[in-house]
């Protein structure tokens, strides 16, 4: 593989490899991102693969080589966790990015690709029931039509603008079809015809919409899951997005999770092949269209798991991190340098 794996954790800063996993480089010094903060988000310019944006608990930051290096771009994130990033599809100036816990969940909006920012949605309530701060977890961009906008708050709703964020509804609540307001994924896919399908997953469902977010199925994720429940990302391919890749796990972080793959849109769902168990719940999930058929997943304690054919198939790497957070490759080739090293021991200087 050419190109530069990104792993984003909590408590590593970011690890890059630009040799297919075989060395993993962390952040050197005098970096936006500290080497050993928290990462939360990352996303790669369809248009341009060196771009990679990143949310942090600096705020929000930008590489321009891959990932070799990153600046913080000065915004009204400026020390705000960011925990979501979505990239207009068919306007790569147009931004979202998502805040949370420790910080304040709120949303924020770029059209001239992240120089200027605006706040779109009110300040939610500082506190909830079940994770104490409210966290935005989630953006999606209809990439037929750039107008209609969803996000999701773990333990704060769903909503959905069609007016690019001029003006939101909220779509879960007493007397819906979506009744819990802990949101943990949204995806839109479009068929080659123009057909729209819209996935929303809360912490124990799917939620599967065929007519414009009209009506939506439900699948209660215990019974389909082999009783897993904690329904955590969904990922669709980047050339078929009827295929689609989604993690579960029995919990956070969770002792036994898998990834279930489906073919058709998200009607039916068939469990993945491991060459080995992960230690805990699937957290994130990394693809680019450069090559579908090459795929990365992380757990919360670390663990690295990729596929080569299209999610089929699993193997974990050898590298084992601190908890992963996001997970993204480039086909774009980052120049990594290993940064000094130093024991803390001055030299010793023989004696006259």
């Amino acid at each position: 593989m050419q190109g530069t794996i990104l792993v984003g954790t909590a408590g590593q800063g970011i690890l890059r490899s630009s040799d297919d996993g075989r060395t993993w480089h962390r952040l050197g010094l005098r970096e936006a991102i500290e080497f050993d903060g928290t990462v939360r988000a990352m996303a790669v310019d369809r248009n341009d693969p060196r771009r990679i944006l990143v949310g942090a608990d600096a705020g929000l930051c930008v590489s321009e080589d891959a990932g070799a290096h990153f600046t913080r771009i000065d915004s009204p994130l400026n020390g705000l966790t960011v925990w979501s990033l979505a990239i207009d599809p068919s306007d790569s100036r147009i931004l979202y990015a998502g805040t949370g816990a420790p910080s304040r969940c709120r949303l924020f909006k770029s059209v001239d690709a992240g120089a200027n920012w605006k706040e779109i949605v009110p300040v939610f309530a500082e506190f909830c029931e079940g994770v104490n701060r409210p966290r935005l977890l989630t953006i999606a961009v209809d990439p037929g039509d750039s107008k209609d906008v969803w996000f999701g708050v773990e333990e704060g709703g769903a909503f959905r603008s069609r007016d690019q964020g001029a003006t939101w509804e909220r779509i879960d609540g007493p007397g819906r079809t979506i009744r819990i307001a802990d949101i943990h994924a949204i995806s839109i896919q479009r068929a080659p015809d123009g057909a729209k399908t819209i996935l929303l997953l809360t912490v124990n469902a799917v939620y599967r919409s065929t007519d414009d977010g009209l009506s939506w199925s439900a699948l209660l994720s215990r019974e389909v899951f082999d009783g897993q429940y904690y329904t955590r990302t969904v990922q669709p391919l980047a050339d078929k997005p009827s295929e689609l890749l989604l993690a579960v796990g029995d919990g956070t972080p969770g002792t036994r999770s898998m990834l279930y793959r489906s073919a058709d849109g998200g009607v039916s769902w068939a469990a993945t092949r491991m060459a080995s168990a992960p230690n805990s719940t699937f957290w994130a999930v990394g693809v680019h269209a450069a090559d579908p058929s090459l795929l990365f997943a992380g757990t919360k304690y670390g663990q690295l798991h990729r596929s080569i054919d299209r999610g089929l198939h699993w193997t974990k790497e050898w590298r084992e991190f601190s908890e992963i957070t996001s997970v993204v490759w480039t086909p774009a080739v980052a120049n990594l340098v290993p940064h000094a090293q130093t024991t803390g021991i001055p030299a010793l200087q023989a004696a006259p």
